[in-house]
């Protein structure tokens, strides 16, 4: 890996490189990306994945169909429907076709301002989410929100990394996140890499830990949030946040505002993809199940607004009634 910070993506001169995440923790691979194709497939097979570095990634896929003299609406419409939950994937995508000038030189130059403007959206979001943080918190988060799922520092656990830095954080409880392990893979690695004292538990546990009063802060992202609030997230969120409601404990969602779609009055019409089952019946290839078992796999569930404490942007912290625009 390069020096310095963890980062998913990065461009290269004439190519995308991508940190191959399906092989994370153990292998740290990064693939080059010369084509919009591959761009597409590396977002549809989760080799990149978490809404912002999706979007991201996409821009740089267009920035790839310009320099090829690629159709820029056929790759923008296939892009669009590699991974249909997340808006910021077509927020980054419109953002691009939206330029008069489509020159690879100007798309290029676009893709390179989503990216830096992420960053300095997280570091945003983690100063108003940090500030919610009560000292001396053990907070619980599921799948991965740091620098792997954006252009970097991360939402949910960027909130955690700066409140850690300020002192309040002093313990971590980092949900497996079934089935494909993003909390125990990722968000623990980079939890490792930070210092940052933290257990994985399974999904199943946080029902305990909050019986038990273990914790005192839930802090989640987000994929789409409608404008009443309503929100997807990895499937389990929705778990946490009727748990937390039951015990008391907040339950923040974290997110860069091109994570707001206004156009959804509320959660009934965001897109939830359906993954593939091998997801559950296989476990690193190996089949756990019994052949022929039937599987139903949604990648994400939608929490109610009702059941958020707020949610945190780069443009501040939004209380009920949420009326995005």
């Amino acid at each position: 890996m390069p020096p310095g910070p963890v980062r998913a993506l990065e461009w290269r001169g004439d190519h995308l490189a991508l940190l191959d995440q399906r092989l994370l923790p153990h292998q740290t691979e990064w693939l080059r990306l010369e084509t919009w194709t591959s761009v597409h497939d590396a977002i549809r097979d989760m080799a990149v994945r978490g809404a912002p570095a999706i979007g991201v990634a996409a821009a740089y896929g267009l920035a790839l169909a310009a320099i090829h003299q690629n159709n820029l609406i056929t790759a923008r419409e296939a892009l669009a429907a590699s991974r249909p939950t997340a808006v910021n994937l077509v927020w980054a995508l419109d953002r691009v076709m939206s330029l008069q000038d489509r020159s690879f030189e100007s798309i290029l130059a676009e893709a390179q301002a989503i990216e830096r403007e992420d960053l300095a959206m997280n570091l945003k979001l983690a100063e108003h989410g940090a500030s919610l943080v009560p000292p001396g918190s053990r907070v619980l988060t599921i799948c991965n929100t740091g620098s792997l799922a954006t252009a970097g520092h991360g939402t949910a656990l960027g909130i955690i990394r700066t409140a850690f830095a300020q002192g309040k954080v002093v313990h971590v409880y980092s949900c497996e996140t079934r089935p494909r392990q993003q909390g125990l893979r990722l968000t623990a690695w980079e939890l490792l890499q930070d210092g940052i004292p933290f257990q994985s538990v399974a999904d199943s546990a946080a029902a305990s830990l909050m019986a038990q009063g273990r914790i005192d802060f839930v802090v989640v992202g987000a994929d789409r949030i409608a404008a009443n609030g309503d929100t997807a997230n990895k499937i389990g969120t929705l778990s946490l946040a009727v748990l937390a409601h039951h015990f008391d404990v907040p339950f923040y969602v974290a997110a860069p505002s091109s994570t707001l779609d206004p156009s959804l009055v509320d959660g009934s019409n965001i897109p939830i993809e359906e993954r593939d089952p091998t997801e559950i019946t296989e476990i690193e290839g190996v089949r756990v199940a019994p052949d022929g078992c039937p599987v139903w796999n949604p990648g994400f569930d939608v929490t109610p607004g009702s059941l958020v404490t707020a949610i945190v942007t780069e443009v501040g912290v939004f209380r009920a009634p949420y009326l995005f625009n």
